[in-house]
C-alpha cells in the first residue's frame, strides 16, 4: 500500500473507537438519533481513508502501469471499484 501508513492507521484506529462507543451506546439505550449520527460520524471517516489509499493507488500503481504500457489491468480494477462504489 503507497498511502500514509501513518495516517491512515491514525484514521482507522479513531474509526475504531468511535465504533466502541457506538456499541456501548447501544447497550446503554441511547437515543437513536445520537447512535445514527455517531454512525455516520465513523462512515464519514472510513469513507475519508478510502478516499487517501484509493488516491494513492492512482498516484502509484495506475500510474505506473500507463507508463509502462500496460494499464489495462488497472484500469479494469478500477472500474469494477467504481460499480461498487456505486452500489
Amino acid at each position: 500500500m503507497k498511502a500514509d501508513h501513518d495516517q491512515i492507521t491514525r484514521l482507522l484506529k479513531t474509526a475504531r473507537g468511535q465504533i466502541d462507543g457506538i456499541l456501548k451506546m447501544v447497550e446503554e439505550d441511547r437515543y437513536c438519533l445520537d447512535v445514527s449520527n455517531q454512525l455516520m460520524a465513523t462512515q464519514s471517516i472510513l469513507k475519508k481513508a478510502n478516499r487517501m489509499v484509493l488516491k494513492a493507488h492512482m498516484n502509484s500503481c495506475v500510474r505506473q502501469a500507463v507508463v509502462s504500457g500496460d494499464p489495462e489491468e488497472k484500469l479494469n480494477e478500477l472500474a469494477l471499484l467504481l460499480d461498487k462504489l456505486a452500489d
